[in-house]
């Protein structure tokens, strides 16, 4: 049991992470840094595989019967996951708009 808490905190770490990249990749887009705003997307998208990786494997645990226990942490993990994943695209489409406009000082 001691196991899954660990590999699920993984999951929530590094859906954060995603997260937080996209948002940093957001904001250097607005200062108009397309090179940094790529970089960090791309490290949000390396988080987002990592994090599938690990409910990928999760979900091979449970062998869709119900084996593995649905805690609070668990669900926590998976909404931080798919926020992640929500802002990420969301994120790519406003950096491609901010490439459309010119930067307004």
């Amino acid at each position: 049991m001691e196991e899954l808490e660990t590999i699920i905190m993984e999951l929530l770490v590094n859906a954060g992470s995603a997260r937080s990249s996209a948002l940093t990749a957001l904001q250097l887009a607005r200062k108009g840094d397309f090179a940094e705003a790529e970089k960090a997307m791309e490290e949000s998208r390396e988080f987002v595989k990592a994090a599938h990786k690990i409910q990928t494997q999760l979900i091979g645990l449970d062998e869709g019967t119900g084996k593995l226990p649905v805690n609070l942490i668990t669900v926590h993990s998976q909404d931080h996951l798919m926020n992640a994943m929500v802002i990420q695209d969301l994120a790519g489409d406003m950096i491609e708009l901010y490439r459309r406009i010119p930067l307004v000082n």
